[in-house]
């Protein structure tokens, strides 16, 4: 998927800022993260010329997405996706989503 297609999803979630790698430096994705009124929290890529701005305490905190995504990768069913239709493995994410929230809250 393109990234320009992906910040259009953006649209269904407000937030002041979109914290992403340097994957989705591209012009079309800034342009429309500022269009939403978000800020762009992503690292200038190898290839531009000037450098843009980062806000590096803000990025840091993009780890803690990371690392949960990787734990819910942790469960099989959610990495190989093996369920037949999107509803299904919706409910499977979301099973798998409370369980990390349940462990991470008791410890």
């Amino acid at each position: 998927m393109e990234s320009a297609e992906m910040a259009r999803g953006l649209v269904r979630h407000r937030s002041n800022a979109v914290l992403a790698d340097r994957a989705y430096d591209s012009n079309a994705f800034l342009a429309h993260v500022e269009a939403l009124g978000a800020k762009a929290v992503i690292p200038s890529g190898r290839n531009r010329r000037e450098p843009r701005e980062l806000n590096a305490a803000l990025y840091k905190q993009r780890n803690v997405i990371e690392r949960w995504f990787g734990r819910l990768k942790g469960f099989r069913r959610v990495a190989t996706r093996y369920e037949r239709t999107a509803i299904s493995y919706l409910g499977v994410i979301a099973a798998s989503a409370w369980l990390v929230a349940i462990t991470e809250w008791t410890g």
